[in-house]
């Protein structure tokens, strides 16, 4: 029997959630593993957690057999994925969110970390570019959307159309070589609180004529009837918000650059097998 198996059992004849100490005291009870490993509890609530559906991180298992389950008794307990507890489940869902408690495991909080740093970038280059005038958001738009593959990935695809007389197009990208098919680019550089509504998208479809395909970025968000719009309009496009537009930045290193990358590691069982 494995330790997943063992832990498996033990919470099928529970009629209650158990933390992991106490699933992993009732596999001593009544042996249902023999461990070798100097911290065996430990074992376990790593096993635990890498199964957990509620629980992601990087060297988290794909395969989930337990989901979190809080009584508010101050700590973390769990029950079987697709089982029914005869406990409240009303009130753990109250709670699900903080019952991730105390017996985080290191990768799970270099995970949470590093999406806070992510967070707080993101916050930071939004603040930025509401700080630069319009046609140098509108050049950053364009290297973002190239870098992103837009236009085969070649600079000289992309072009940001001149500030006057533009027609309501602020870029255009050629994706192919004979400039055949083309996408339509608007970058509105608005307040955070100035949502953009269904007239200037529908300005936008207005200007792209006979164009079928566009994207429209804005560095706050757009109004429930300006998506309602788009769903229904004939013409592909595509909206990113400031939220995404700083996300895609992050990840296709735009307006900022690397400082330092950290490696996590598992134990490679294979190579200890015998």
């Amino acid at each position: 029997m494995t330790i997943v198996q063992a832990i498996i059992k033990v919470l099928e004849e529970s009629n209650e959630s158990l933390s992991s100490a106490e699933i992993y005291k009732k596999i001593i009870e009544r042996s249902l593993y023999e461990f070798g490993a100097k911290n065996p509890q430990g074992i376990v609530n790593s096993t635990i957690r890498k199964h957990t559906v509620e629980i992601e991180f990087s060297t988290a298992s794909p395969i989930k057999y337990f989901r979190v389950f809080d009584k508010r008794k101050g700590k973390t307990t769990f029950i079987l994925k697709d089982k029914v507890c005869e406990e409240n489940f009303n009130d753990a869902e109250v709670n699900r969110k903080n019952s991730i408690g105390s017996d985080i495991l290191p990768e799970e909080e270099l995970q949470i970390s590093y999406n806070k740093h992510k967070q707080h970038i993101q916050e930071e280059l939004l603040g930025k570019i509401l700080e630069v005038n319009p046609v140098f958001f509108e050049h950053l738009v364009m290297e973002l959307l190239i870098k992103m593959g837009y236009g085969g990935s070649d600079p000289k695809a992309g072009l940001v159309t001149p500030p006057t007389n533009d027609g309501g197009i602020d870029g255009i990208i050629n994706e192919d070589k004979l400039g055949l098919d083309k996408i339509y680019i608007q970058a509105k550089r608005y307040a955070r609180d100035n949502k953009v509504d269904r007239t200037k998208l529908q300005q936008f479809v207005g200007a792209m004529e006979n164009v079928q395909k566009g994207v429209f970025i804005t560095t706050s968000d757009f109004s429930e009837g300006a998506r309602k719009y788009v769903d229904k309009s004939q013409k592909s496009i595509m909206l990113i918000n400031g939220e995404d537009l700083t996300k895609l930045m992050v990840d296709y290193q735009v307006g900022i650059f690397e400082v330092a990358t950290f490696s996590t590691y598992k134990i490679d069982f294979d190579y200890f097998s015998e």
